[in-house]
């Protein structure tokens, strides 16, 4: 019997793991999901991984994107924020979407797309994977070629780099040199739950002015 994807149900929070996905049914899924949807996915050689958020989730992601877009204006450097949009690679096998991604040194190249195509576009050069409830397979990241990865835990934020096509911890972002974006991002996210997110960016805004 040939299962619909109706028919799976995915609580928030949790994760559906399918396997013999052919590529052709991958981008059948997507288009049925739509665009405008809580699930995320994530495919690797035959695997894919349905996930729904968490409400927290999506506000931490709002959060630290908002964070990374004052900064990058302060510094006045051009950018394309792309959210989580599929990115995916057919000759590899891959696909995945970020909680939320940027274009900065490649910025240029995609201004005006609406999608991206990693058989012929080159991959963001930040992505952002909020890790709540759910952990994020750096794999796919690793092969599609994703510069650098920021990854937020209950413990705080972390920066993982590639090099020889394998993520290794960092203590300090390249986009944002000289600057404690671990400290800053820790710390401001807090505020926005604890004193709500419009006094937090206010007191960011503060930080930035004073600082940069």
């Amino acid at each position: 019997m040939l299962l619909k994807l109706q028919q799976i149900v995915v609580k928030p929070g949790k994760q559906m793991l399918l396997q013999d996905v052919s590529w052709q049914q991958l981008e059948n899924i997507l288009m049925e999901m739509g665009e405008r949807r809580a699930a995320r996915i994530s495919y690797s050689h035959g695997w894919l991984e349905i996930m729904v958020h968490l409400p927290e989730h999506e506000k931490n992601k709002e959060y630290i994107g908002e964070l990374v877009r004052v900064l990058l204006d302060k510094l006045q450097i051009d950018f394309e924020p792309f959210g989580s949009t599929t990115l995916k690679n057919e000759r590899m096998g891959q696909a995945v979407e970020p909680d939320t991604s940027f274009y900065i040194q490649n910025q240029a190249a995609i201004i005006g797309k609406n999608r991206i195509d990693l058989n012929i576009d080159s991959p963001p050069d930040l992505a952002i994977e909020i890790d709540i409830t759910s952990r994020t397979r750096f794999d796919n990241y690793e092969i599609l070629g994703v510069p650098e990865l920021w990854r937020h835990t209950q413990q705080g934020l972390e920066f993982l780099l590639l090099q020889d096509r394998k993520y290794i911890k960092s203590q300090s972002s390249p986009n944002f040199p000289n600057i404690p974006i671990v400290e800053l991002v820790n710390e401001y996210v807090q505020q926005c739950l604890t004193i709500g997110r419009s006094q937090a960016m206010r007191n960011f805004r503060d930080w930035v002015k004073n600082n940069l």
